[in-house]
């Protein structure tokens, strides 16, 4: 599991970068993005699931989404994709007023590999502070889950 996750003090007071490579091309990795039946399956720490009401991946559009916990918590998230880059670069904001934050994930080919950078941007140094020691493992899991996808996908 080859993964970096930096703190936040060396880069930005309230960022947490999370770099894992993945043993796939890196239009492979795009396209898991792109299909919402897909990234539904994978998407968030182990035990959760999702149910996509809503995946318009363009810039401006909207993902509406109820994520599932394993306790049988429901967790409403609504993002805006900001900015689409095929197959570079995904930008979108989750709205939610009480974890609000601006994700960019950024896929670098690696040979057959690819990169895969998460920048998570949090509106306070505060509110960082109080999520940064559940994000990073949970920003592990969700990764586990993205490969295990990945590799059950086909490359054409």
């Amino acid at each position: 599991m080859n993964t970096v996750t930096t703190p936040a003090a060396s880069l930005d007071d309230r960022m947490i970068v999370t770099t894992r490579l993945i043993d796939a091309p890196r239009a492979l990795v795009f396209r898991l993005y792109r299909e919402p039946e897909r990234l539904a399956r994978c998407w968030g720490p182990t035990g959760f699931r999702n149910t996509f009401h809503e995946y318009d991946f363009r810039p401006g559009g909207h993902w509406r989404f109820i994520m599932h916990g394993p306790d049988g918590t429901d967790y409403p998230n609504h993002s805006v994709f900001e900015e689409i880059v095929a197959p570079e670069r995904i930008v979108f904001r989750h709205l939610d007023p009480l974890h609000e934050f601006q994700m960019t994930v950024l896929l670098e080919e690696r040979g057959p590999k690819t990169q895969l950078t998460w920048h998570m941007r949090f509106e306070t140094v505060e509110y960082y502070e109080r999520v940064r020691s559940f994000v990073v493992p949970a920003n592990e899991q969700n990764f586990d889950r993205i490969e295990a996808e990945l590799a059950g996908m086909s490359a054409s």
